[in-house]
């Protein structure tokens, strides 16, 4: 790994490589890139960096928009995807002001390493690792359309339950039941497996792969536990390795939410724990689960701002057509121990005491993670400061299954929201807490909630096909 700009031209010759690859993050967590030609990359690239405007990213800043962005030579990758030898970075973006640039503080990464800072500031602990799990689909063939007289989409996978009469071939896998299915039915073995193979490459290692619950083509992969703001980067590195390989093997792969009606839906769950001085922050032989005092205040900081953070970590319309009763996705604002109906499980397989954690699982990979990393973290240190005890709250534990509970009982459960309106609205009246120790800008946060209610009235404006079938003959 590099680790300086010295490295990094060392990197050019051995691999004799004739592009080097910047890339960027927009507000809405995309890659964008600028490209240039090795031979014109020197050390004073990585200290003055590449110019860049950042109102096209979407950030409303209230300096010039013209920024300078600043590669980071450990993220320095040869990318796998490009026929010419090319060599990638990201970095972080920085605002031109002569003789020293400052950071951009509205820029994704910027605030993942901000929020470790005030993490680290607290006192509270000096590490947060991470572990986000990656579900999606992969399919065969994707079309859509929205015109004023054509709205539709049509997608496929050869294995989907469809496709028992049009596949031929017995590979056909029943609704619902794909969980872990095995060859030959397993037909993407080889696919997923050389993703794998690439996400290592490039830093990350991981802890398995297999297919998800979904018939129509979902699967998982999941890293194993790393650094806040690394696995940050990395999330969005292995979004781009999963799709780059899907095109390879003739297909696409999407991470949204809820692509198929019916089936269940793509989350990305994220494990965490604290560290101090090397040491688990979270860990109590004693506690609920195993788990400190200060855990639970952390669930308690996670529970008690979780609708804000779903605007977050859960920033599409479609995002809240998984967040629905009976396809495992969390409904309710509450904690237990393996039980996958609540917002935050503790999975009762994290024994020893470094490796005790929970997971949120109401987050979906739409996300800017940047953002959604840095919130969570955010709103955990909240619970920590002030004490926020989940159980006082009446947020559990809740070791029974939510989804089979009587209306009666349901309806005295906080329920996460059910729209990204809903969610919207919780965090413009709650967003204090990101904005602590200077993490999260507030003119960020404005421009975020407006670029995303603009989004929903637009799409809120698109008669829908299932809007014919309801109502088309009354």
């Amino acid at each position: 790994m590099a680790k300086t700009a010295q490295d990094v031209m060392k990197m050019i010759k051995e691999n004799d490589i004739k592009m080097v690859d910047f890339k960027m993050v927009d507000i809405n967590g995309q890659f964008r890139h600028v490209t240039i030609p090795a031979q014109s990359f020197s050390e004073d690239i990585m200290k003055e960096g590449v110019g860049f405007d950042a109102s096209n990213y979407g950030y409303a800043v209230v300096e010039k928009s013209d920024m300078v962005f600043i590669p980071d030579p450990e993220t320095a990758m040869i990318d796998p995807f490009c026929e010419i030898p090319t060599l990638s970075m990201t970095g972080n973006a920085m605002i031109i002001d002569y003789p020293n640039n400052r950071p951009l503080a509205q820029y994704p990464r910027n605030i993942v390493l901000a929020a470790e800072q005030y993490m680290k500031d607290t006192g509270i602990a000096d590490t947060m690792l991470i572990l986000p799990e990656f579900e999606f689909f992969l399919f065969d063939d994707v079309a859509w359309n929205v015109e004023h007289n054509h709205i539709a989409v049509e997608l496929d996978a050869s294995q989907a339950p469809w496709n028992t009469y049009n596949e031929g071939k017995g590979n056909v896998i029943q609704h619902q039941k794909a969980y872990h299915i095995a060859k030959p039915l397993d037909t993407s073995y080889e696919c997923r497996s050389e993703m794998c193979m690439e996400i290592e490459k490039a830093g990350y290692p991981v802890k398995y792969h297999h297919p998800e619950v979904a018939a129509s083509g979902q699967f998982e992969i999941e890293p194993k536990l790393g650094q806040m703001s690394k696995m940050a980067d990395g999330t969005m590195m292995i979004k781009y390795i999963i799709k780059n390989v899907a095109a390879k093997y003739g297909k696409t792969a999407t991470f949204m939410p809820k692509p198929v009606y019916g089936e269940a839906g793509s989350g990305m769950h994220v494990h965490m724990l604290l560290l101090k001085n090397g040491e688990p922050v979270f860990s109590d032989d004693n506690g609920y689960s195993h788990l400190s005092e200060t855990a639970h205040y952390f669930i308690g900081g996670l529970l008690k701002h979780i609708g804000a953070l779903c605007a977050i970590t859960n920033p599409s319309t479609n995002s809240f057509k998984r967040l629905v009763p009976g396809f495992e996705a969390p409904v309710t604002v509450g904690y237990a121990t393996s039980n996958r109906s609540a917002v935050i499980r503790i999975p009762a397989y994290a024994k020893t005491p470094k490796m005790r954690r929970f997971e949120l699982r109401n987050p979906d990979a739409t996300c800017n993670p940047y953002f959604a990393y840095a919130a969570i973290l955010m709103a955990g240190l909240d619970g920590v400061k002030n004490k926020i005890d989940p159980h006082k709250n009446g947020w559990g534990p809740y070791d029974v299954n939510l989804y089979t509970l009587s209306d009666k009982e349901k309806k005295k459960l906080k329920q996460l929201p059910t729209r990204l309106e809903d969610a919207l609205d919780a965090l413009e009246k709650d967003y204090k807490f990101l904005m602590e120790g200077g993490v999260f800008p507030e003119e960020l946060i404005k421009n975020f909630i407006k670029t995303k209610r603009a989004e929903c009235l637009k799409l809120n404006q698109i008669p829908h096909p299932a809007e014919f079938d309801r109502y088309y003959n009354c």
